[in-house]
């Protein structure tokens, strides 16, 4: 029994290591640029089959059949299932490297996958039908849950990224627009710094807006795409200045020292927050080990005298 469950954890853990390979290799562009560049060196022209084959194997192979399953899965499921998952793709930052058909795919994908694994694995083993379709249904829930565990985490820690850059970004903003540059200039400026969640999400705000689309309305939907309040109070505090004609230099001191007086907050929040979440290491893990150090040599002296002759003790 263990050693199918040992299978059925490699095999798990094989099915995931896949799709986070397949989702992180290079862009098909970027290769196909650089492979671009590499035969207009060698002074010849690039036939459709070179520049084919110059594609790495996930962009040739996985994808077009990724994307394949995913048209087909895309017309099977509810248009909420995919609103919802594009709305969560947004609020991760990979709504430009995945769609949300094919995020589902990869879940009934990883799902057949380690079901199926489970299956094959589990099918020949002398245990009862019971532990089978227990232990396959699990492997199948594992698969359905494990990608929208992964873009949870994801889109949480992309919001606790932007909650520790924007103090700093605050600042750099108030610094330049006091110095005399326009708030686009400001975030552009932002940009040029940091490469983080929240100057790609400046970035993209400066694209909208050279793009002909209102700067609020690219402000609003960057708060859209991030979830996150003080981003969202931000915005409005913003968008509200420029409506009545209020400085934005002062809008920006404020929103600046407010955001330095919250992040101090939510440092004293976790501080105060860190001993309760301590007690169940310390009284699981570190207590017995103290006492079996501490109080084990006491133990066995008292074993081997009297004492522990009287009450059945060798």
């Amino acid at each position: 029994m263990g050693m199918v469950l040992i299978l059925v954890g490699l095999l798990m853990v094989a099915g995931l290591a896949l799709v986070l390979i397949g989702r992180r290799a290079p862009r098909g562009e970027d290769a196909l640029q650089a492979r671009l560049v590499e035969l207009g060196a060698m002074g010849r022209t690039a036939t459709l089959e070179e520049l084919e084959l110059s594609l790495p194997f996930t962009e040739r192979v996985i994808r077009p059949l990724l994307q394949a399953v995913s048209r087909l899965i895309s017309r099977m499921t509810p248009a909420q299932t995919l609103q919802r998952t594009r709305r969560n793709l947004e609020l991760a930052g990979l709504s430009q490297k995945i769609g949300p058909g094919e995020f589902v795919a990869i879940r009934y994908i990883l799902c057949i996958l380690l079901g199926g694994g489970a299956f094959l694995v589990l099918g020949p083993a002398s245990i009862p039908t019971i532990q089978k379709i227990a232990l396959i249904g699990a492997a199948f829930g594992l698969g359905f849950y494990l990608p929208g565990s992964w873009l949870g985490s994801r889109i949480r820690r992309r919001q606790q990224e932007i909650l520790k850059s924007l103090p700093d970004a605050l600042d750099l903003l108030t610094i330049c627009v006091e110095a005399g540059l326009s708030f686009d200039a400001a975030m552009a400026k932002v940009v040029e710094k940091w490469d983080n969640e929240l100057s790609r999400a400046f970035a993209r705000v400066l694209q909208e807006i050279q793009l002909g689309r209102l700067r609020r309305e690219a402000l609003r939907n960057m708060a859209d795409t991030m979830d996150v309040r003080e981003v969202s109070s931000f915005v409005a505090a913003l968008i509200q200045a420029d409506q009545l004609g209020v400085s934005i230099a002062k809008v920006l001191r404020i929103q600046s020292d407010q955001m330095r007086v919250r992040r101090r907050q939510r440092a004293e929040e976790l501080a105060r927050q860190a001993p309760i979440k301590m007690i169940i290491p310390i009284v699981f893990l570190i207590f017995p080990a103290l006492l079996i150090v501490l109080l084990g040599p006491g133990v066995i002296i008292v074993l081997r005298s009297g004492v522990g002759r009287i009450f059945g003790g060798g």
